[in-house]
């Protein structure tokens, strides 16, 4: 199931969400060039618990290599749905948030999710890379803000594609069970995604949001005209 587009309009520009979208592909890009593609800028949970690592490059050095992984990804599928949900649901997100506030939101999720990940892995070896973590952020986020808003999905039954109007709660908590039933049978193993990833970073998206979200200024009172009558005497 994925989402196309919603019904709530923006009333500013994403630029913050439409920013990260291009970083997110030239990274891409950069990785295609790079030996290995780029796996050696990725984070690896056993950093978080490497004694050698922790003397080296240090906090700041994890720090910088957990940003750098949100923005990479594994593959061109991996990418586009990526980018598709981060289309959908976060320049709504931001247009809440304000720009600013909303990047430091989206990195923070970001971090959130990739430690989660790294706990229920046991501190693997294995690189992680990808933005759903912050994008599982946002949706938790947009679950929060924007209850009553509609998603129109394209949903895929046998071979034929259909097009419905879904609920945004029905769409995300279908999303969020989805990873979780994925993260507790241990999916992950065999496919490569990093669930728990995705789980942290809905989770603290939901929690933070409130935090960052700007609140909606009351509508004007409506003041009725005031009816004046003549006397004719």
């Amino acid at each position: 199931m994925l989402p196309l587009r919603d019904n709530i309009r923006s009333l500013s520009f994403p630029y913050v969400n439409t920013g990260l979208i291009i970083a997110c592909v030239v990274v891409f890009f950069a990785q295609l060039a790079a030996p290995e593609g780029g796996l050696a800028w990725a984070f690896v949970p056993r950093m978080l618990i490497s004694a050698d690592y922790l003397r080296g490059p240090g906090i700041p050095g994890i720090l910088l290599a957990m940003l750098a992984s949100t923005f990479m990804h594994g593959g061109f599928m991996h990418i586009a749905v990526n980018m598709l949900f981060l289309w959908v649901f976060g320049d709504n997100v931001e247009d809440r948030m304000g720009h600013l506030r909303y990047l430091i939101f989206y990195l923070v999720c970001g971090l959130a999710a990739t430690l989660l990940h790294s706990l229920f892995t046991g501190f693997s070896n294995d690189p992680i890379v990808g933005a759903s973590g912050a994008i599982a952020g946002v949706l938790g986020a947009y679950f929060v803000l924007f209850r009553t808003s509609m998603i129109r999905s394209l949903i895929i039954v046998f071979i034929f594609p259909l097009l419905f109007d879904i609920p945004a709660p029905v769409f995300l908590v279908y999303w969020f069970f989805l990873q979780l039933f994925a993260g507790v049978a241990g999916i992950m193993a065999a496919t490569g995604v990093a669930f728990w990833a995705h789980i942290g970073g809905f989770v603290a998206g939901y929690l933070l949001v409130r935090r960052f979200a700007r609140r909606l200024r009351p509508p004007p009172e409506r003041v009725e005209p005031r009816v004046v009558r003549l006397r004719v005497e």
